[in-house]
């Protein structure tokens, strides 16, 4: 069993007032075979949460435990754990059998048991033929397959994974979450995995925590964060490109904003300052002269089977996301913007939190 319970957890750096605090008070329960991501831009203190699981970090407040032990002051290697770092860290004069085998040698586990475990681990992950060479003869996916492979042989109860595809160019990143996904899917171990990159925490998620500033934002699954972010930093932060956030105030079916007034799909969750949120693939675009909300158009970008055209709605930037294959405006063009009312999010102007 390898459910998690991070309760109130804080992590502080030196003491009394000067102390700097990096963590503030998370909690998050991670039942046993879940593949948790936790994401958020660099400084969040993602990977910090993360070496505290691992015992690599001291607890300063809160606790800690795994598979209904607390690890607070549990050694890293007592903790039943196996950790894949962003840099390989493979033993370059090892052959790949020997540096997957490595750490089940210092544990003393019997020489056959350690071919069976090793074999097994290399058939998952592809590795067969390479397990006679040594990591300068392979290519950066298949080493940090090697890295993964040497924490499956451990059998641990929980594996925790510090940005492993980083060094990885953007065709084997893509390799290598597929390989991620099949390797949870076949050994059903609890993950707990770390990265800034949110198509990495959208497409391995089962459920993901969005760090911001030592703080937890929100925890849910891909479709719950993206389809109702709990604050404008979830809104912004997860999607590509981010929501459109406009700050306005709020009087029944109008919204004003910049010197203009917007007429609303449906009223406001309330009177008063508040943000207007919108997703570019959820804008539509109209005519110039039809019923909408207008548009400045300032940029229009081609990718592929898709544009972003870029704009401005009074003073607030808008991007909406249109098919390629339609008509698309020209820059300095003025046209009408529509947002459903299911598509509009709202958010409190000084809290940041979500209130429709």
């Amino acid at each position: 069993m390898g459910a998690i319970s991070i309760r109130n957890v804080v992590k502080r750096y030196g003491h009394g007032p000067k102390a700097n605090q990096v963590i503030h008070g998370v909690n998050a329960e991670i039942t046993d075979g879940e593949f948790i991501v936790i994401v958020g831009p660099s400084g969040c203190g993602k990977s910090t949460l993360l070496r505290m699981v691992a015992g690599l970090e001291e607890i300063t407040d809160g606790e800690i435990s795994i598979a209904g032990r607390v690890v607070n002051h549990v050694e890293p290697s007592e903790r039943d754990i196996a950790m894949v770092f962003q840099n390989y860290a493979l033993y370059p004069h090892m052959s790949v059998f020997d540096n997957m085998a490595y750490g089940l040698r210092i544990q003393k586990v019997p020489p056959a048991e350690i071919k069976a475990r090793v074999d097994k681990a290399a058939g998952i992950l592809q590795l067969g033929p390479y397990l006679a060479r040594k990591p300068r003869e392979l290519s950066g996916g298949q080493r940090q397959r090697v890295a993964m492979g040497r924490a499956i042989v451990r059998q641990p109860a929980v594996f925790l994974f510090d940005e492993p595809l980083s060094n990885l160019d953007a065709k084997l990143r893509a390799q290598t979450r597929l390989e991620i996904q099949k390797l949870h899917a076949e050994l059903g171990v609890t993950s707990l995995f770390v990265t800034h990159d949110q198509v990495e925490a959208m497409t391995l998620a089962q459920r993901m925590i969005v760090m911001n500033a030592g703080r937890m934002e929100q925890i849910g699954s891909p479709e719950e964060v993206y389809a109702r972010p709990a604050t404008t930093f979830v809104a912004s932060f997860i999607g590509s490109p981010p929501m459109n956030l406009a700050s306005g105030r709020a009087e029944g079916t109008r919204f004003a904003l910049g010197g203009v007034e917007l007429a609303l799909p449906a009223p406001a969750p309330r009177a008063g300052e508040l943000i207007l949120g919108l997703r570019p693939e959820h804008a539509v675009l109209q005519p110039a002269g039809a019923d909408g909300w207008p548009l400045q158009v300032e940029n229009v970008e081609m990718l592929g089977a898709e544009r972003l055209v870029h704009g401005r709605v009074g003073d607030a930037p808008f991007t909406v996301r249109v098919d390629a294959t339609l008509a698309s405006p020209r820059v300095g063009e003025r046209v009408a913007l529509r947002g459903d009312a299911a598509h509009l999010h709202w958010f409190d102007a000084a809290t940041q939190q979500r209130v429709g």
